[in-house]
């Protein structure tokens, strides 16, 4: 018996899922996170998770983690004393960026702190072309000088992005062992590999952030590592990216700003084995959790990977899924701002003191607390009783925040889940409405600890008919990585019309991709049956700014990949922007490539259905305040673990499992389906 175990490491809870790759038994897990060392938390979970199924750490034949720690480190500003040095000239870009305000209409938005102060941004005498070739050697005394000056001022990290070394990166590279030479302790990022793309802005940005998180990733990795081998883990643990593949914790450590989006991203990666499992192609995630909520938009069962974000005011061009986060999450704080308005989030009471109701000391409402007054939420425990809540803390929280309103207290509490809903909700609308994407098309994905909880208010906020909430909704992001390949990207900049390529001009450049996914399947050791490779090309109207990727065909480059390449882009354009330049000449700008490595993944197999009858899963029943009734009715409960396939629960109810809570109102009803995920639709 050997066993995968997928590990979630989040700002309240650090979720843990095992499988059973002989029986495809599934056992879930759950601890609070430990923010000041998130490694501790991860490993209290492992081992207490393997305790659940009587085994040892040596019986783990896969480990994979999901981590916030590069994301947190980016946007709580404690990344380490970078240096950058760049072409002469041009040390200021990171700066000036492209001279626009985060927020087009908000006067008073403020930029996001620069990463590098102007005192560490040298630059040096250097000079690439467009078409790659050298106009100026590298001055190598000068930068040996800037190194110096930089280790002197005790810089831990030194960033490197030179003009248009994604044509020609020999500067790069000769800047990269200078640096090894004369600061060997420095972590060292160039941008030739971090973003070896076009537009100098981005690519800088993207390698600074890189240099910025490196070491703090690299410590977390290392202490993470000893942990798990402390624990006994044989194998060697595996680190989620934000594409939704998964890389060896090494490569994590030295790419660091590959995982900004570790953590959602293979919840997302569940969702569309679960969209595979049970046939429903388009579908919207929800993820809540207890700082904030992730939503994404899977069209025809497959998440967009994009190419390039904005993370936290940081433009970063790395592939990643197109996923959106709000800061809404059980732990959210509710307030009144200086207008005297109910707000909610961004900012979040955590694991530590978390809500109210945990009586860790804080005396701020949250939406955990809000959901406990009105008993959606279980008042008196969470995590099956392992963790003790005190409903009367959230109600004296509530009540304190309702008096500076001049509200009632259930009023209030309402309030504070409408504001919450109406958040999410407008994130969605940037996913699906603002991309020619109508919601009431989809089906709503429910996740998180904290997502089934909201699902129903969400969906009807929405227009949305149909929920689905997964058989482990508080862990998915867990299950995730056990649904997830081996994965790396690879890109070339190079501009050329379509009306104006040829088919060896573009065979050429996949050709270089291919070679580099080839070498990186030889390092990885993955078989040749296990390797998959998807090609793509970036394509614009010539004169546009923003690129569409379209998929290439398998086989050699011919005239009719080109025809195939314009069909494709005319489609995503109408679709995306609603129209389509006739006769405007197109540009081909960035070749992609994207090498798989296919392994053993989590099956579940569709179970026998069992009647409509859910009776034998009634606990007892409980008082919920329902937004449809705008009163506490009495909401039948149900343990989860005792509902069958094709058990329908009539609302209102209350369906409770360790990871999750799901709410079914009135007029709705959730029926189980064979592979035991809850469809909520219009009761019949």
């Amino acid at each position: 018996m050997t066993w995968r175990i997928g590990v979630d490491s989040g700002g309240t809870f650090t979720d843990v899922c095992l499988f059973d790759d002989t029986s495809g038994e599934v056992t879930i897990w759950k601890v609070p996170s430990t923010p000041d060392d998130p490694s501790r938390g991860i490993t209290q979970g492992v081992a207490e998770g393997l305790e659940q199924v009587s085994t040892d750490a040596g019986a783990i034949s896969f480990l994979g983690h999901g981590t916030t720690v590069a994301t947190n480190a980016l946007i709580q500003g404690r990344g380490v004393k970078t240096g950058l040095i760049t072409t002469d000239g041009f040390r200021d870009l990171l700066e000036i960026g492209r001279q626009k305000r985060p927020d087009l209409y908000d006067l008073q938005a403020d930029k996001p702190e620069t990463l590098v102060p102007r005192d560490l941004r040298l630059g040096v005498v250097e000079r690439v072309r467009t078409d790659g070739s050298v106009e100026e050697a590298l001055d190598e005394d000068a930068f040996r000088e800037a190194v110096r000056d930089l280790k002197a001022q005790g810089v831990e990290s030194v960033a490197v992005s030179f003009l248009y070394s994604f044509l020609n990166d020999a500067h790069e590279r000769r800047a990269a062992r200078i640096i090894a030479e004369e600061f060997p302790e420095a972590f060292t990022a160039i941008s030739s590999d971090i973003a070896p793309e076009f537009r100098e802005y981005e690519r800088l940005s993207t390698t600074v952030v890189n240099a910025y998180l490196g070491p703090v990733m690299q410590g977390y990795v290392r202490a993470l590592k000893k942990k798990l081998t402390d624990l006994g883990l044989k194998v060697a643990p595996q680190l989620t990216q934000s594409n939704g593949g998964v890389i060896a914790f090494d490569t994590a450590a030295e790419m660091p700003v590959r995982t900004v989006l570790s953590g959602p991203s293979t919840g997302v990666v569940a969702a569309q084995a679960i969209g595979r499992m049970t046939g429903i192609e388009n579908l919207i995630t929800f993820d809540m959790g207890g700082t904030s909520s992730d939503v994404a938009l899977l069209s025809g069962g497959e998440c967009r990977v994009v190419n390039e974000a904005v993370v936290h005011g940081y433009p970063l061009k790395v592939p990643m899924l197109d996923i959106h986060t709000v800061g809404a999450g059980g732990g959210s704080i509710a307030y009144v701002d200086n207008g005297g308005l109910l707000k909610v989030g961004p900012r979040s009471a955590g694991a530590n003191p978390g809500p109210a109701c945990y009586g860790l000391g804080n005396d701020e409402p949250t939406v955990t607390d809000a959901n406990v007054v009105l008993q959606t939420q279980n008042p008196e425990y969470l995590l099956n009783g392992r963790m003790k809540i005190d409903r009367d803390l959230s109600v004296a929280a509530i009540q304190k925040l309702a008096d500076r309103l001049g509200m009632e207290m259930l009023e209030t509490a309402n309030g504070i889940l409408d504001i919450v809903v109406a958040n999410m909700a407008k994130a969605i609308r940037v996913i699906s409405v603002q991309r020619g994407h109508d919601p009431r098309d989809y089906t709503l994905v429910a996740f998180g600890g904290a997502g089934p909880v909201q699902a129903a208010r969400l969906a009807r906020e929405l227009g949305m008919s149909r929920v689905l909430v997964p058989r482990t909704p508080g862990v998915l992001c867990a299950l995730g990585l056990l649904m997830t390949d081996l994965r790396s990207d690879f890109s070339a900049t190079s501009l050329m019309r379509l009306d104006q390529a040829t088919p060896e001009q573009v065979e050429a450049i996949f050709t270089d991709l291919r070679n580099r996914a080839a070498a990186w399947f030889e390092a990885e050791d993955i078989a040749p049956p296990a390797r998959a490779l998807n090609l793509a090309v970036d394509v614009r109207y010539a004169g546009q700014n923003y690129e569409i990727a379209v998929a290439i065909p398998d086989g050699p480059v011919t005239t009719e990949t080109f025809d195939t390449i314009r069909e494709g882009f005319l489609a995503a354009h109408r679709q995306l922007y609603g129209f389509v330049a006739e006769g405007e000449p197109m540009q081909l700008v960035t070749f992609r490539a994207a090498a798989s490595g296919l392994v053993q993944k989590a099956d579940f197999a569709p179970q026998p259905l069992e009647g409509a009858d859910a009776g034998a899963a009634v606990t007892g029943a409980r008082p919920v305040w329902m937004v449809e009734a705008r009163d506490f009715v009495e909401a039948t409960l149900y343990d989860r673990a005792l509902l069958k396939a094709g058990n329908v629960v009539p609302g209102p109810a209350i369906i409770d499992q360790m990871d999750s809570t799901t709410v079914v109102p009135p007029g709705m009803a959730a029926t189980v389906d064979p592979y035991l995920n809850l469809i909520l639709e219009a009761a019949q």
